[in-house]
């Protein structure tokens, strides 16, 4: 291996070029006479300077925390380009998952910290109230430069025992009154989901923040964790079944600062890439099987969003650093990146593979790739806008906020062509009706989903603007939902624990289970046979359907 002055003079001038530096690009460009280099029709990838700096640093830090024998110092220290590194080993009780958090009704510093928070003031008031647990058994650490690892032994867990009809619900330390039918004469007892339909993932560290199911094949199950890893999961055809739930370990280490947490993940249309994104700042590309195969680093702040195209070709992130990047999915390279917002881009939505909407503070995007700025600008929200989505066939884009509104707009127009209103707290997220109540008839309404910080969920028909539902079981925040592939029904997971399933024509409860931790996000298979739940306690659950 060797390294010339002249290929480092060259990747200094185009990182001068890029950033805008004109004066001194003009300078360095003469001085070291970088525009005769030899390199200059070379194929050098945007942001090459930054990138070979931050590998550089990884191994550098890689190296400083492995001792002879090959294991992994504990360091809570970051690393960093300049100046000396010493090792710490922080305590557990100044650890940021513990510190005590501001009210719920600041502005968070990420998107995750709205759900996160809520659960660490919970489970404070659950361990203040229950027994200490007992500690795990040591485990051997790993080597930092593996980048999976494959757990074959069997991974299905017992499951809390069924609740009896009159029993209370203990949730979070305190009890309360067992969920109600809503509008039937139907037992309670009845409504719950049975433990032996119940497969338990165990194997995460952290909390679970992320989950899909793949596209393609409906056994094959991706979850992304605080622990800074991302599990690809092979699940059995029942819960009955003997199989072991075999799962690949994608190890996001190691980090670019101490928050670990994979933030996002998403399959591309034929399941078999899976894009994951992390608060470190880093976007990956891992295959069916597992493989790491792309690593992209442009990113300043942690990823918030991360979406494939239809096609496939392109990947799509928008992060805390307020900007939103388009990547080549075979190659790694930034194909554009776009400083519009002036907050953090908290989510972020194909049209088609061209077309994309982003969302940050009031404001919402329309852009190609082909363009540096926006085709359209929607203004009409008045605070933070948390998610964006298209419609199926591409003529609405739903928008929801905590200005306690979602909205329906068309780039025919400028202004919402609804403004839905119901909710009396800040709206989290919405997803479309794939299907409509009925694809036998044409005229089906279009249907849109919200979930709120009110601790409800609409069903509204997106046609006339008007709530169909409002499904009112939960005690605490929805943070997500998933509608069946059939559109039949409709999944809800929130923080009082509870996953409840609808019946997405009547709006009443169909089926429910109570867990052990709050619920970050839910997910139905394409089969429609399984439905997934990601929890707060480390905890994936699987749902095999009888409905």
């Amino acid at each position: 291996m060797s390294l010339t002055s002249d290929e480092v003079n060259y990747l200094i001038f185009r990182y001068l070029q890029e950033s805008g530096f004109g004066h001194s690009t003009y300078t360095f460009q003469h001085e070291s006479l970088a525009h005769k280099s030899e390199y200059k029709h070379a194929n050098v990838p945007p942001g090459a300077l930054v990138r070979i700096l931050q590998k550089g640093l990884q191994y550098m830090e890689i190296e400083t925390h492995l001792n002879d024998d090959g294991t992994e110092k504990e360091c809570s220290n970051p690393f960093t380009l300049i100046g000396n590194h010493r090792c710490e080993k922080s305590s557990p009780k100044k650890h940021k998952r513990d510190e005590p958090t501001s009210s719920p009704n600041n502005k968070r510093d990420r998107k995750e910290e709205k759900r996160a928070q809520r659960e660490r003031e919970k489970r404070s008031r659950r361990e203040a109230e229950a027994p200490p647990p007992q500690p795990p058994p040591q485990e051997q650490p790993e080597p930092m430069d593996q980048d999976m690892e494959v757990e074959t032994k069997p991974e299905v867990e017992a499951t809390p025992t069924e609740l009896p009809a009159a029993s209370a619900v203990l949730v979070n330390g305190t009890s309360k009154p067992p969920l109600q039918p809503n509008g039937t004469d139907q037992s309670l007892h009845n409504k719950l989901i049975s433990i032996n339909d119940i497969i338990s993932l165990q194997g995460h560290e952290k909390e679970v923040f992320v989950c899909a199911w793949n596209p393609v094949n409906p056994t094959v199950f991706a979850s992304g964790s605080g622990d800074a890893t991302a599990r690809i999961w092979h699940i059995p055809q029942s819960a009955s079944s003997t199989d072991p739930c075999n799962s690949v370990v994608l190890k996001h280490l190691p980090p670019l600062n101490e928050s670990k947490d994979v933030t996002t993940l998403d399959w591309n249309a034929t399941g078999t890439l899976l894009a994951t994104g992390s608060y470190d700042g880093q976007a990956r590309i891992w295959t069916s099987r597992g493989e790491l195969r792309i690593v992209m680093t442009l990113h300043r702040g942690p990823i918030f969003s991360l979406k494939w195209n239809k096609k496939g070709n392109l990947l799509l992130s928008g992060s805390l650093d307020t900007t939103t990047i388009v990547w080549d999915a075979t190659t790694g390279d930034a194909k554009q990146q776009y400083e519009l917002h002036t907050g953090y881009t908290l989510d972020v939505d194909w049209l088609d593979n061209a077309t994309f909407a982003t969302c940050s503070s009031e404001k919402i995007f329309v852009c190609d790739v082909e363009s540096s700025t926006p085709i359209k600008t929607f203004l009409g929200h008045r605070d933070e806008v948390n998610a964006v989505k298209w419609d199926h066939s591409g003529q609405f884009l739903a928008s929801c906020s905590d200005d306690f509104t979602a909205k329906i707009w068309s780039l025919s127009q400028d202004t919402p062509i609804h403004n839905l209103e119901a909710h009396s707290d800040k709206v989290y997220t919405l997803k479309w009706s794939p299907t409509g109540l009925n694809t036998n008839q044409p005229d089906a309404p279009r249907l849109l989903a919200t979930a709120s910080f009110d601790h409800t969920v609409r069903i509204w028909d997106a046609t006339t603007g008007t709530c169909l539902h409002t499904l009112a079981e939960h005690q605490e925040p929805v943070y997500s939902l998933s509608f069946s592939p059939d559109a039949k029904y409709l999944a809800s997971g929130a923080f009082d624990c509870n996953l409840i399933i609808w019946d997405v024509k009547d709006g009443v409860m169909v089926k429910s289970y109570t867990g052990e931790g709050g619920i970050f996000e839910v997910s139905w298979n394409t089969a429609g046979d399984k439905l997934a739940a990601c929890m707060s306690n480390g905890t994936v659950i699987i749902v095999d359907l009888h409905l």
